[in-house]
């Protein structure tokens, strides 16, 4: 089988203040998190434009400091921590601008003109801008019923379940991103609209050319009036290399309500750092040469992505607190799945810091191994997550469904804790997954320590299970053991934000490095996936400190 194959312009870094207009609308990260409705969440993402830390003032980062681990996604370029969700508007535009630096290349400011049509069965785009022009166009194909409606943006037409989309009442706009950033260019004649554009010797990589183009198309139907498409509903697919064009696309535009990468492979969500790590995974190497999908800056990083101010669990946050649905494909060694399994988990403490841990998903328990298949398994998370963050019903799936043999430990990765963070809407609880369940349920206390476990998700042949640890006592806790016992024919198959012995039957869960010093009141989760049935649920849990 084969695998598809899969500018940065000089910046004054504190410039970005001057791309505010007096007009900029700031959204309430915390209002985002904690709404209802997806429309709720659709709506004030689009009040804050395609990048609504814009105004935010970045400084030189100087020269990074070369780690083995995963950056702190919560401390800033002077070396602070945020404290708030209204930190994280500003701490954002920081990231934002580490990745446009090192890894894709500078996506420039809206251009001076955006103009264009839609209509049922096609969106045309003219741009302007710097005294140059370009136009390219999708394709529309809307569901049954009246509109106006939500829509998805499908790169490359590879791997999306359109009919599952349609079915749902959501419209499919086809882009074809080498309208935009054309493959098989040398990096110094790139081709496409873009380019036409900004130049062909423009150092900004292919990923942010297509994720550019997914913008101006947006623009255009926010422009339409509404009639046929909604612009405040707007999400965005593809697979393999498309795939990470849809996750770039879905970071740098804050508009999309809902990301959806497929299969993305090294480029995409897999984190940098563990590439080299990951047998049979495809090397950086060749991932920047094989074609110029990403920036001319990253040539620095593919031998030595330690130096790397900036990896891809931050990019995934980025997205928050918006809807976030990442497949992966454990099969393909070529993939790298582990890597994504652990920037899915560190993603997910973004969002649990912004108290939308519910808003992201992560799914490569897979049977079939075909790379860009149309697979059952994604069919429900598919129809929730459009539901919620396309349609404004029903609830986040919040589901993390990690394949036992692409299991990554985001323990090893880290030695940073999410913060509690104030405005209401952080909050040290929430998992990885987020999930639907309610209150923690039964558990056991031990001294000053407690422990209790609740039921995220389940589904046919295995569950997701989150603990929350909590300090009782009035001085800190430093370390906590957890024990639990599980019911006959349960297994864990991965485990996160934790240590475990044992995988069935009697298993002991100690603290990471990272979440063990609890202040009073303060508590700590971890959670997991097993195979067999969600009841009866682990039981004998107890919590107890050294």
């Amino acid at each position: 089988m084969r695998i598809p194959r899969y500018r940065y312009r000089p910046r004054v870094w504190a410039a970005a203040a001057l791309l505010a207009t007096a007009s900029l609308i700031t959204p309430s990260l915390t209002a985002q998190a904690g709404a209802a409705d997806g429309h709720v969440v659709a709506a004030q993402v689009q009040a804050g434009g395609e990048d609504d830390g814009a105004d935010c003032a970045v400084p030189n980062p100087g020269s990074p400091t070369a780690g083995s681990l995963l950056p702190d996604p919560f401390r800033r370029l002077d070396g602070t921590r945020i404290s708030s969700t209204s930190d994280w508007r500003c701490r954002r535009a920081e990231i934002s601008q580490l990745a446009q630096r090192s890894v894709y290349g500078q996506k420039p400011a809206k251009p001076a003109s955006v103009t264009g049509t839609v209509s049922a069965s096609g969106i045309t785009v003219n741009v302007s801008d710097q005294g140059k022009s370009a136009s390219f166009s999708a394709s529309v194909s809307l569901p049954s019923g009246s509109g106006p409606f939500p829509a998805v943006i499908v790169l490359g037409g590879l791997g999306a379940d359109t009919a599952t989309i349609k079915a749902s009442g959501v419209a499919v706009i086809n882009y074809d991103p080498y309208t935009v950033g054309k493959e098989g260019t040398a990096r110094n004649n790139k081709q496409g609209a873009f380019y036409s554009v900004y130049g062909s010797s423009s150092s900004t990589g292919l990923l942010m050319a297509w994720s550019w183009g997914v913008s101006r198309i947006i623009d255009v139907i926010e422009q339409s009036g509404g009639n046929v498409l909604k612009a405040s509903a707007t999400g965005v697919t593809g697979c393999s290399r498309f795939g990470k064009g849809a996750i770039v696309a879905g970071a740098f535009d804050q508009r999309i309500a809902l990301t959806m990468p497929i299969e993305s492979g090294s480029g995409g969500v897999p984190v940098l750092r563990g590439i080299p790590g990951e047998s049979g995974a495809q090397p950086l190497s060749s991932a920047y040469s094989e074609q110029p999908w990403l920036g001319d800056a990253f040539s620095s990083y593919t031998g030595n992505p330690n130096s790397l101010p900036v990896d891809t669990h931050e990019i995934l946050g980025m997205v928050a607190p918006r809807g976030l649905f990442v497949m992966d494909n454990p099969y393909v060694d070529w993939l790298a799945a582990r890597s994504g399994s652990v920037a899915a988990l560190g993603g997910a403490e973004i969002y649990k810091a912004l108290g939308a841990g519910s808003n992201i998903s992560y799914w490569s328990d897979v049977q079939d191994g075909t790379h860009c298949a149309v697979r059952s398994e994604w069919k429900t998370p598919l129809q929730q997550n459009i539901q919620k963050f396309l349609l404004g019903t029903g609830s986040s799936p919040g589901v993390f469904r990690i394949a036992p043999s692409k299991s990554g430990n985001l323990s090893t990765w880290r030695d940073w804790q999410t913060p509690t963070l104030t405005d209401g809407g952080g909050g040290d609880g929430g998992d990885p997954g987020g999930g639907t369940g309610g209150d923690p349920g039964g558990g056991g206390t031990n001294g000053t320590c407690s422990a209790a476990y609740r039921d995220v998700n389940s589904w046919p042949g295995g569950f997701q299970g989150e603990v929350t640890i909590r300090n009782n006592g009035t001085s800190t806790l430093n370390g906590w053991t957890v024990g639990l016992t599980l019911a006959t024919g349960q297994s864990i198959s991965s485990l996160w934000d934790g240590a475990n012995t044992g995988t069935s039957g009697s298993v002991t869960v100690r603290n990471s490095a990272y979440n063990g010093t609890l202040a009073a009141n303060g508590t700590a989760t971890f959670g997991f996936t097993a195979t067999g049935n969600s009841t009866p649920a682990p039981g004998n849990i107890t919590c107890k400190s050294p």
